[in-house]
């Protein structure tokens, strides 16, 4: 039996407030996911809400470490990669935009010769590249905000026997997530907010709330312990 992997997307749920990205963190922590992720380069000019500099990123470092959960990042551009370099990420999640239309970053973070975690919501299934440095892994995905039952046509019945080791969801609710774990899913990503009323960024609705993301945890744990 392998551990599930739980990952609070946070994405940009913080709606540009940073310190309320540093009580995301924290209550990602409280709900007992294993990574709280952010984006980085994604509607992030000096202007916009998602713009971070590095003592940004030390911030949310020491506040991940403070409550004992890992950071993760999807990078969207090379500054950002260079802007997270420094702090000698062990994995990079890439999006399912990513490795749609920006290949030759996809590479460059390869080079890395890192762990990556690719969604692959916007590429025909039929063609999910495969990589020569690192070591990556596919999670299923629909590039769909929400994303309902009938756009999941593709969705695997076993993952286990599929090339997806675990699934990025985008549904109302988690009743999908703990689908995806009954049929053999080893990582869920869940999107992440603490009001899903918030019509700032379209995330907030297809999100968990800390108790939902717990509820999520708790019952996936115990799912798996007889999968």
């Amino acid at each position: 039996m392998k551990n599930i992997t739980f990952i609070a997307e946070l994405g940009l749920n913080h709606n540009g407030n940073k310190d309320l990205i540093n009580e995301l963190i924290r209550q990602a922590s409280i709900a007992g996911a294993d990574y709280a992720k952010l984006q980085l380069g994604w509607r992030a000019n000096v202007d916009e809400m998602n713009h971070f500099k590095i003592e940004d990123l030390e911030l949310f470092h020491e506040f991940a470490s403070l409550y004992n959960i890992k950071l993760l990042f999807s990078v969207f551009d090379e500054k950002s990669l260079n802007l997270l370099k420094p702090f000698k990420p062990q994995l990079i999640k890439i999006a399912s935009r990513t490795l749609k239309n920006d290949i030759n970053l996809v590479h460059k973070i390869h080079d890395l010769n890192i762990e990556t975690i690719s969604s692959v919501g916007m590429i025909n299934l039929n063609e999910i590249p495969k990589f020569k440095k690192g070591k990556n892994i596919y999670l299923f995905c629909k590039s769909k905000y929400p994303t309902y039952p009938k756009d999941l046509s593709e969705f695997p019945k076993d993952f286990n026997n599929s090339p997806f080791f675990g699934y990025s969801d985008h549904c109302l609710g988690i009743s999908n997530c703990l689908l995806a774990i009954s049929r053999g899913a080893k990582i869920i990503e869940k999107h992440f907010t603490l009001d899903k009323s918030d019509t700032t960024i379209r995330d907030h609705v297809l999100s968990s709330t800390p108790d939902e993301f717990s509820q999520l945890v708790q019952i996936g744990r115990e799912m798996n312990l007889y999968i």
